[in-house]
């Protein structure tokens, strides 16, 4: 008997570990030959501690499971859920990038080998840097990081640049809000990454790479850390990859907790062990980046799609999404609603769909007001737009952005002045301060929004304006981006800013 126990954070948060020893404790007592296993989480945040088991005909689910449930599991007297792929939350799922996610002991390369692992790599090895960039290119593969900037057109300024020395830099720096893929990956399937960037670097003639961890998330660290051993054992990093005579490096650089470190240019500093501040750009970290040399910085979800894009081909991967917006896209779903977790989906479908079928609206039972895309950044939609397909260019038509693919859903009681407020503060403190418009506007626009709440009949024009000054001076996408929430709660909401008489909060 085979039992499946996560490792996941979030499982581990609401009691896997104490299941996994429950069960532990209760094959012993009985005498059963049980091998537990320690995979990732398969998403679905609302049933976990979600535990499957094996008894030689497929893998059955229970959950959410509580420790006292040992005996009826070993019994299989246990309600379950059936086979977890044929949960409908999962079911209606296009698993590439995440398809071995919650599947395999995240350590074991094994495991990886035979779902697919290290064929891409194997390919990749075959062909030249050009062939493996314009595979890249041709994938349609675009940053998943927020920007959506085309990865190959990065790999191929930083394969042509000059340079001593070239990095990859994998910005795992997840720090929106309602964001949690990069995170599952590296705790549940981290050879993935791994393989990406040791593709990234025969792509570019980069023979080390840096993975740059919030420190928030210990278990990833540790998971990471224990493959990049493994890795090294197997021959899968170190100067001679694979047998290949090729040479690729790995090392984990921890974040000391600042959010503005996720823009690239923040992170290269605090890489290099500077103070976390936005560089001015030109020069592009491509042509200067990591210590001045040429440098590819892509997100966590970016890297590990490239294995499946050199297993599968360019084109199939280029097969699934809508017009530019290339392959699938892992979106997570949280806040006020009803199913909660990580749905990685081919891009085009609707909001909407998301939000309602999907996410099965709110958890409260109540009306859906607002949806924020794209982090404390995003912009705010409102149900009169949810008919807009999940797309790159669509949602900037929409006056919105992706981002990190993060949803969050609130009921008809969000009062969205608080939360316009909130996304000026939020600014305020993540400021890094090289910039005028972003250090001392977002300061300016919480002082605003309070004399809006307070009744003021300017304020709400001088908002805007403050606004557009923020969104076209500021360095990064901290401050220039900051403007989408507010701007769009004002928009969309406008009762929540009418005249009130109590003093913002």
């Amino acid at each position: 008997m085979k039992i499946y126990v996560p490792l996941d954070s979030v499982a581990k948060a609401l009691g896997a570990d104490q299941v996994a020893d429950a069960l532990a404790a209760e094959a012993a007592r009985r005498g059963l030959d049980v091998e537990i296993i320690r995979n990732g989480t398969r998403g679905m945040i609302w049933l976990e501690p979600l535990v499957e088991i094996d008894r030689g005909d497929g893998r059955i689910g229970y959950g959410p499971v509580t420790p006292d449930q040992a005996p009826a599991l070993l019994d299989g007297t246990a309600d379950s859920l059936g086979p977890v792929e044929a949960i409908p939350f999962f079911a209606r799922q296009t698993r590439l990038t995440f398809a071995r996610c919650g599947v395999i002991d995240p350590l074991s390369l094994a495991e990886y080998e035979a779902q697919g692992g290290l064929a891409g790599l194997r390919r990749a090895l075959q062909m030249d840097a050009a062939e493996i960039v314009a595979e890249v290119k041709d994938s349609g593969l675009r940053g998943r990081g927020g920007a959506g900037f085309p990865t190959g057109i990065k790999w191929e300024t930083v394969r042509s640049a000059p340079g001593t020395r070239k990095y990859i830099v994998c910005n795992a720096d997840e720090g929106d809000s309602g964001t949690f893929a990069d995170r599952m990956l590296m705790e549940g399937d981290p050879y993935s990454l791994i393989e990406g960037m040791v593709i990234a670097g025969l792509g570019t003639g980069a023979e080390r790479g840096f993975v740059y961890i919030r420190s928030e998330y210990p278990d990833a660290i540790a998971v990471l850390g224990a493959a990049l051993d493994h890795a090294r054992a197997a021959g899968l990093l170190g100067p001679d990859v694979l047998g290949s005579g090729r040479a690729f490096e790995l090392e984990i650089r921890v974040g000391a907790g600042a959010y503005v470190c996720g823009e690239e240019t923040s992170l290269l500093n605090s890489l290099e062990g500077k103070r976390g501040v936005v560089r001015a750009k030109p020069p592009l970290p491509a042509l200067e980046g990591a210590f001045g040399q040429p440098t590819v910085v892509n997100n966590v979800i970016s890297l590990a799609t490239v294995p499946v894009i050199f297993e599968k081909g360019a084109q199939h991967y280029a097969n699934f999404g809508l017009g530019r917006s290339k392959g699938t896209m892992p979106i997570q779903i949280a806040g006020n609603v009803r199913y909660g977790g990580l749905f990685e989906t081919a891009f085009g479908m609707p909001l909407g769909e998301l939000v309602n079928e999907i996410g099965g609206g709110t958890a409260s039972g109540r009306p859906v007001k607002a949806v924020q895309v794209g982090g404390p950044l995003g912009a705010y939609f409102a149900p009169a737009q949810f008919d807009t397909p999940f797309g790159y260019e669509e949602f900037d038509g929409a006056g919105g952005l992706i981002g990190h693919a993060g949803i969050v859903v609130f009921d008809d009681r969000a009062d969205m002045l608080k939360l316009a407020r909130f996304a000026m503060e939020f600014c305020a403190v993540e400021s890094c301060g090289k910039c005028t418009p972003c250090r001392i506007g977002a300061v300016r626009g919480v002082e605003t929004l309070d004399r809006i709440a307070r009744g003021d009949p300017a304020a709400a024009d001088l908002l805007t304006d403050l606004c557009e000054t923020m969104k076209i001076g500021s360095l990064c996408a901290l401050g220039g981006f900051t403007p989408y929430p507010v701007m769009s709660a004002l928009r969309l909401f406008p009762d929540d800013f009418a005249t009130r008489k109590e003093a913002a909060e």
